[in-house]
């Protein structure tokens, strides 16, 4: 697993947005930023469409404030998922990054198998990355909201 200290490999993403979707390597995205990055089981599911996403939606201008250059939220789900999640959350404040095949995930050493729920997704996590470097990270316990929000993560800005 990743660790405090670590470089984001070198995988690829898509980023999405109301204006498309675009491949990027998290290597090149995350180079010369301050980024909190969390990561999602996935779009539409309830604690993360109802508490995960949301608090960082809310909580975004005073995250940005403490010299955060991007918020970015992470699934490995497929991009047009992703994209129409940020639509019905109005995540416009949120760097929307569709993990579609889990490399991202499995990179990072993060990715659990959930059987037939959905196959290989994310663990639930939250880091800060300093230019490309790993200098927070908070992974949940299985089933567990309570290190990766954007309340515990602002308090640790």
């Amino acid at each position: 697993m990743i660790q405090i200290g670590d470089k984001i490999p070198a995988v690829n993403l898509t980023r999405v947005s109301a204006d498309g979707q675009e491949p990027v390597s998290a290597e090149q995205l995350f180079a010369g930023k301050k980024v909190v990055l969390f990561a999602v089981p996935g779009a539409f599911t309830p604690t993360c469409s109802n508490t995960h996403l949301p608090g960082y939606i809310v909580f975004a201008d005073q995250i940005l404030a403490k010299g955060v250059d991007m918020i970015a939220c992470v699934s490995v789900n497929d991009a047009f998922v992703m994209q129409a999640w940020a639509a019905a959350q109005n995540a416009e404040a949120i760097c929307m990054l569709a993990d579609g095949g889990g490399a991202f995930t499995q990179a990072l050493g993060l990715a659990m198998d959930t059987g037939d729920f959905g196959g290989v997704r994310s663990q639930r996590y939250a880091m800060v990355i300093d230019n490309g470097t790993v200098t927070l990270l908070n992974v949940e316990l299985p089933k567990t909201f309570e290190v990766s929000n954007a309340e515990t993560l602002l308090a640790a800005l």
